[in-house]
């Protein structure tokens, strides 16, 4: 059997506040592993008020589209990451590919 030396109090204790934090920014577990600690989370895309931001658009002189396309790039997608400690105890965190 194997043994993760690579897993200690200190690591745990950093990924699980990660964890919580993402939680609480919306994202939501889809996959989880004990053994090897790595959980997989998504947060799904959000709609954005088209006419809204074109009235407030049209009433700023268009200073407000930049905002508005803002908006759009970064709410209208779905966001999947990776949270994990690899082989030397380090937590990172990376972008997952989705369908």
């Amino acid at each position: 059997m194997e043994s993760y030396q690579f897993i200690n109090d200190k690591n745990i204790h950093q990924f699980e506040k990660m964890l919580s934090t993402r939680i609480r920014n919306g994202f939501v577990i889809v996959e989880h592993d004990e053994k090897l600690p790595y959980v997989v989370l998504s947060k799904e895309k959000k709609a954005i008020n088209h006419p809204f931001h074109f009235l407030i658009t049209f009433m700023t002189l268009g200073l407000w589209a930049f905002v508005w396309i803002y908006f759009t790039v970064t709410y209208s997608q779905k966001k999947n990451i990776l949270v994990a400690v690899d082989e030397d105890g380090n937590l990172f965190e990376d972008k997952c590919l989705s369908k």
